[in-house]
């Protein structure tokens, strides 16, 4: 079975602008001692087109993982526009929250992403060229889609086998996903493509990309 189970990831920001950072806070439980530390990135997907567009924002090392339900908050700055192809600039794309283990993914978190003018008027008549500066972000925070992926954990940890697919996870509110502990196995999230930026610690410290931090241990 998995060693870990991701609980909760609540967007802690849904809506903001274009240029705002994304924050998560990730809340997982941990059943067995784990002897690396687990990756966490946040990956933008700039096009449909190609995965060459995909933007990593952010990433860190998880560790050391005490057994047990802890929690940790999650920032990545927002894309660089310069790099997004300008016809996708604005409308519907995706991010993706995933989490590693010695390079193997096991979970992967989508969300839709809708990018807009806020303004019925440009929303009628945009602008040639976008303007960034007033463009609106919302992260569609209360349809997510999870994928688990099949992965090795430690030598004296087992495998998972069984197949666990979930379309969309429960959710509290519009901006809070709860993810039910998984049977293990993996899926297909539907999700096209794989995609540095800041991480704040539950210290409220910033941490540089893959830096090891240790969770917070969720009494």
């Amino acid at each position: 079975m998995s060693v870990i189970h991701l609980q909760n990831v609540q967007v802690l920001n849904p809506k903001g602008s274009f240029s705002d950072p994304y924050i998560f806070k990730v809340t997982f439980e941990c059943i067995s001692p784990l002897e690396d530390d687990i990756e966490w990135k946040l990956i933008y997907v700039g096009s449909a087109e190609s995965a060459s567009y995909d933007q990593e924002l952010d990433n860190c090392m998880v560790g050391p993982v005490p057994v047990g339900v802890n929690s940790f908050e999650f920032e990545a700055d927002a894309p660089h526009p310069d790099k997004i192809p300008t016809q996708d600039l604005l409308g519907v794309t995706v991010i993706l929250l995933t989490g590693s283990y010695r390079d193997a993914e096991f979970i992967r978190v989508g969300y839709y992403v809708n990018n807009f003018y806020e303004d019925p008027a440009l929303q009628e008549n945009p602008p040639e060229q976008v303007d960034l500066s007033i463009v609106k972000r919302e992260v569609l925070a209360e349809k997510p889609r999870v994928t688990r992926f099949n992965v090795k954990w430690d030598a004296d940890s087992k495998p998972a086998t069984l197949p666990s697919t979930s379309n969309a996870m429960d959710t509290d509110d519009s901006s809070q996903a709860v993810v039910p502990p998984p049977a293990g196995g993996s899926s297909s999230s539907g999700f096209g493509s794989q995609a540095s930026g800041q991480y704040n610690g539950s210290d409220g410290q910033s941490v540089g990309s893959r830096s090891a931090f240790a969770p917070v241990a969720v009494q």
